[in-house]
């Protein structure tokens, strides 16, 4: 295959689907301290079902008994319920679980997923130079052969197989190549394309799931996915980048969780695909009215709090303090504002009062909690106001009606 520098990204000339592959209760669950139990695990995958995933990768079944034992009951339950979502793809999601390239993985994981309708084995084996010398101890050789073997075993009981070369964006490119081709031979119907420490560019990794997906040209029933870390702080736009490159399946995690740094974030890429469909052309099955409701389940269920400048779910995502913004926002919230809360189950725009804010956002609180002020009256709790801004650093309605009544201003209902 020629790895040489090539054309640019082929835009679609119709909207197409990308699929979601969540993977929260495997790679998300690897976070540290994030460890769920069966209840909880299953609580999330009926969410993500009701979300509208494409495939909920429910865990790891050979890590122990506890997670085989969840990845058989979400195989069983959320992944034989039909569903209603607003695409109108109800049928239940996919159901996968990771193997390593080892009969024993395999047998296992099979077990744990044939329940589901639409039971999904995905298998992981290194590929790299370092990972394959240092984790595994084998050759290039014997990579090849174990994943000749495992795919081979993992295709005669299962459909759907997706193979994942472990650490892809660090590994020879050509003998990348012959791995995956050894894989599609051997009947795995994805190839998943990890980033799995978070080391590839998005113009680099861009590159790569194009010359891939160029290469398997002659076979467009093999699904090319993309899996990236987030090290570097770029896996959400590697992921897009892959999109838009070639990947019709991304493998993303509720908040960004995982290993390290964390994952590509599924709202992140939803709603990148979806605020800029004029430029990408590429659309979802997920019902961004449940993203609000999944991100605070899973903050609460694996004790990880969502930082508050997090983008799309963080608690400052749709807040403003400053006098500027919010003036703009009360005139016209699409001057501050790219998505509107409500639409994804994150409330409404709030307007935090601060030493930044101004007579506008002022105005409008005091209003709101009943007091109608002239303009002398506002200037004097304006000037109230700022100087006890500067000593808290975030005025709640409690500081505003003590200004209010230091300053002899009652609300309308008292008045009357």
């Amino acid at each position: 295959m020629n790895m040489e520098r090539d054309v640019q990204p082929t835009q679609p000339t119709r909207t197409e689907r990308v699929q979601i592959f969540d993977t929260t209760l495997r790679d998300g669950e690897q976070s540290p301290g994030a460890t769920l139990n069966s209840d909880e695990k299953t609580q999330i995958a009926e969410q993500l079902a009701r979300l509208g995933v494409d495939v909920v990768e429910a865990g790891f079944p050979a890590s122990s008994p506890d997670d085989f034992e969840a990845v058989r009951h979400i195989s069983q339950t959320v992944g034989q319920a039909e569903r209603q979502l607003p695409s109108g793809y109800n049928a239940p999601p996919a159901i996968a679980a990771m193997a390593r390239a080892n009969r024993r993985d395999i047998e296992i994981c099979w077990e744990a997923i044939k329940g589901a309708q639409a039971p999904y084995l995905h298998i992981v084996l290194p590929t790299s130079d370092i990972h394959m010398k240092f984790k595994l101890g084998k050759t290039r050789d014997q990579v090849i052969d174990a994943a000749h073997r495992s795919v081979t075993q993992a295709r005669a009981l299962c459909d759907l197989v997706e193979f994942s070369p472990e650490d892809a964006t660090r590994s020879d490119p050509g003998f990348l190549v012959d791995v995956l081709e050894t894989a599609v031979t051997a009947g795995a119907t994805t190839l998943n394309i990890p980033d799995t420490v978070g080391y590839a560019m998005p113009e680099e990794f861009g590159a790569l799931i194009k010359r891939l997906r160029a290469h398997f040209s002659d076979r467009p029933d093999v699904l090319i996915s993309v899996h990236c870390h987030n090290d570097l702080g770029v896996a959400t736009a590697n992921t897009l980048a892959g999109i838009v490159n070639g990947a019709r399946r991304v493998e993303v995690t509720v908040n960004g969780i995982g290993e390290r740094a964390g994952n590509a974030c599924l709202e992140e890429t939803v709603m990148a695909l979806h605020t800029r469909r004029a430029m990408f052309h590429f659309e979802t099955n997920i019902d961004r009215r449940e993203i609000g409701r999944t991100s605070k389940l899973v903050s609460r269920l694996t004790g990880i709090p969502v930082q508050p400048n997090k983008a799309i779910v963080g608690s400052n995502a749709f807040s403003h303090e400053s006098g500027i913004h919010q003036d703009g926002i009360l005139k016209n919230r699409q001057t501050y504002e790219i998505m509107n809360a409500a639409e994804l189950g994150l409330g409404k725009t709030q307007l935090v009062l601060g030493k930044h804010s101004g007579r506008s956002a002022l105005r409008a609180r005091l209003e709101g909690m009943g007091y109608s002020l002239d303009d002398r009256d506002l200037d004097d709790a304006f000037r109230a106001f700022k100087a006890l801004a500067d000593q808290h650093k975030t005025i709640t309605e409690g500081h505003l009606h003590k200004i209010c009544s230091t300053l002899s201003f009652a609300p309308r209902e008292a008045a009357q």
